[in-house]
């Protein structure tokens, strides 16, 4: 397998840690190079379910190496009780199989007590963000006030940056009208996690290179989705990070040329969570599938907003990440479905257009246009092949591949490893 680069197509929760699972038996090394623990990918192997948010989820096949690059924001506490919790799940974690960039941004208490206190400030206008933190560990790192995880080997350094950071967050706090943080127990808090992941630390832009030079195999792990990214999704209602394929190469020192090819992962509807417009939102889908036991998040248990799937949308992440090939997931839940929708382009106003507006006002007015298709009705979890599923199943399958602009790969009709089509 080439190096392959695996993003979501739509707003995250689009099932990348079962897709990266099953391609990571093909692969040497599994890069995760942004975001942080408000991702969560869950991924059942032999009936066991396991939820990783800041590991990548090569860590669960034997003989993968991990790597953490410098482009991810690590809340070491969260880290250490990861690493942890896989240990008493059977799963071995050493320096053997995974490695941790020394050049990662911390996320530190007073990160997570900010971003819980400005989006209470907001109210109504709040982004709907995880509260982990996430966003002002990137505003730090970009005003270069932040501490990173190399940091954390000369603890007295790192005690003294603490202080003097947690001293300016708590007057921040103070005017938020939040609780002030105790400086004696964040460090302590911190230095015992330290203790957890610093054998794990090195430069992972040197291993890299040379894993490139060795020519293995590498599959970078995406986390959220394209319309979360920074630059490229439906700001402001996005995270801090590039989610999209460039930030790959950045988050993790790896250049563009070497890089082989872009899988796409999209569910067969649509999904997100947070605020901001949704045009094909639908009420009667997310209490469909609520009921089915579906679309709740895996780091934050939040009921996701549901809604049929939106072409205007993955056409428009297979233009920003260069996709290739679409691993298309959660097939399974629109198995009783009578008919389903798909919106092929919006109404705005007067005109049609194909693509989705950048300002997020023309975005709430559109209308989607919508081409119905019928359902199969038939159960799809026990297929093995493309064959094996019902011909209406496939012509939807093709129908929202073409629309997207990309080639169909996998096809995902279920949680398990065995239940993963390949075309």
């Amino acid at each position: 397998m080439a190096n392959t680069i695996l993003v979501g197509a739509q707003w995250g929760d689009e099932g990348k840690g079962k897709i990266i699972d099953f391609l990571t038996a093909k692969v040497d090394l599994v890069v995760r190079s942004q975001g942080g623990n408000n991702a969560g990918h869950t991924v059942i192997v032999d009936g066991t379910k396991y939820v990783l948010h800041l590991i990548p989820s090569g860590i669960l096949r034997r003989g993968t190496m991990c790597v953490i690059g410098n482009g991810v924001v690590i809340d070491a506490v969260s880290l250490a009780e990861e690493i942890e919790g896989l240990r008493k799940q059977g799963i071995r974690v050493t320096r053997e199989n995974l490695m941790i960039s020394d050049c990662a941004h911390l996320t530190l208490p007073h990160h997570r007590a900010l971003d819980r206190a400005k989006e209470t400030a907001k109210g109504k206008g709040k982004i709907g963000t995880t509260g982990r933190g996430i966003g002002p560990t990137y505003s730090d790192k970009a005003a270069r006030t932040g501490l990173r995880t190399g940091d954390l080997l000369q603890p007295v350094r790192f005690s003294e940056r603490l202080k003097a950071r947690l001293t300016e967050a708590n007057a921040q706090l103070k005017l938020l009208g939040a609780k002030p943080l105790d400086f004696r127990m964040c460090k302590d808090e911190y230095l015992a996690a330290a203790k957890i992941i610093t054998p794990f630390l090195g430069n992972t832009v040197v291993y890299l290179h040379n894993a490139v030079c060795a020519e293995k195999r590498m599959l970078f792990e995406g986390a959220q989705g394209t319309f979360l990214d920074i630059d490229h999704g439906t700001y402001p209602y996005v995270t801090s990070s590039n989610t999209t394929s460039g930030g790959a190469c950045t988050g993790s020192g790896v250049p563009p040329n070497r890089i082989d090819k872009v899988v796409g992962t999209m569910k067969a509807y649509t999904t997100r969570v947070g605020e901001g417009p949704f045009p094909t939102e639908n009420d009667g889908l997310g209490e469909f599938l609520h009921g089915l036991g579906r679309e709740f998040g895996a780091t934050t248990g939040r009921a996701r907003r549901c809604g049929w799937f939106d072409a205007v949308f993955t056409r428009y992440a297979a233009i920003v990440n260069g996709i290739d090939e679409l691993a298309v997931t959660n097939v399974d839940g629109l198995d009783t479905m009578e008919s389903i929708k798909v919106c092929t382009a919006y109404k705005l106003g007067s005109k049609t257009i194909d693509y989705p507006p950048t300002d997020l006002d023309a975005l709430a007015k559109c209308q989607p246009v919508y081409v119905e298709f019928p359902g199969w009705r038939k159960d799809t979890t026990a297929a093995k092949k493309w064959g094996d599923l019902p011909a209406k199943c496939r012509s939807y399958l093709q129908a929202i591949a073409k629309l997207t602009g990309a080639k169909l790969g996998i096809v995902s009709v279920g949680p398990g490893r065995e239940q993963t089509i390949v075309l």
